[in-house]
């Protein structure tokens, strides 16, 4: 499944444009990352693509098709969302939390049928948290809840998976484990656009960057082609050097001599 972005702009409100003539292509089984700073239009451009904001400029296409001719669910059925880690209100299992992927297949007061127990259970498997699945969800690790909120959109059976800075709340190991698990969904044919502030997560799992900056492109393309340090001090405001190792280019911040 491709997702096609085409010369999309945005403004609230009718003010100044928080998107400008935004351009990429999502392609099958490709994982594509988005950098850029606070306030660089990330959010904003998940929102157009999620249809939660519909009065943009320019074209959001799912396989040369409008987004603007699906319904909600229907538009579910394609693009599942997994946003960054969050308390729930009540104390569900992590199995109840899955199966809230299948909200689009269910009536408010239908109950999921065995069948719908069984997919959730199975994309649980497939993230490794099976053992988890009558677990609170509220009280596993940060991780753990992650992976989760990544089962639940296995579960909704949508190709297309948007993920708000999955790694955010994460500690060091488990950024890690994360980023490995989005790339294993990559190479099993899904296509995953995920906004980071570590560019070092784009170098090393991504095979596609998009750089936002002030709601412009700053850069397009493979990682090694374009995260340079240019690039890093453009969007962050921070001196970097990349240095090339048999593991790949690893950044590391640049402290001038005091």
């Amino acid at each position: 499944m491709t997702i096609e972005v085409k010369n999309l702009a945005f403004a609230y409100n009718n003010r100044k444009r928080v998107l400008e003539d935004i351009n990429f292509v999502l392609k099958d089984g490709e994982f594509m990352s988005v950098l850029g700073c606070n306030g660089a239009g990330k959010s904003t451009l998940f929102s157009c693509i999620l249809g939660i904001l519909d009065d943009y400029q320019g074209q959001i296409l799912i396989d040369g098709t409008s987004i603007r001719e699906f319904s909600a669910k229907e538009l579910a059925a394609h693009i599942a969302y997994i946003p960054q880690i969050h308390k729930p209100s009540f104390a569900y299992s992590v199995m109840n939390m899955v199966l809230m992927g299948l909200n689009r297949e269910l009536s408010i007061f239908q109950m999921p049928r065995q069948e719908h127990i069984d997919r959730a259970y199975k994309a649980l498997e497939q993230v490794g948290i099976e053992d988890l699945a009558y677990r609170n969800f509220a009280k596993l690790s940060g991780g753990e809840q992650q992976l989760t909120l990544i089962a639940r959109a296995i579960a909704q059976n949508s190709k297309v998976f948007i993920m708000d800075e999955p790694t955010s709340a994460l500690d060091y190991g488990n950024q890690f484990r994360i980023m490995k698990e989005i790339r294993k969904l990559a190479d099993q044919g899904y296509s995953v656009l995920m906004s980071t502030h570590n560019p070092q997560h784009s170098i090393s799992f991504a095979d596609s960057v998009l750089a936002l900056d002030k709601g412009y492109v700053a850069a397009y393309g493979k990682p090694s082609q374009v995260i340079n340090e240019d690039l890093i001090r453009v969007l962050y405001k921070i001196d970097v050097r990349i240095e090339e190792t048999a593991n790949g280019n690893i950044i590391n911040p640049y402290f001038a001599e005091r």
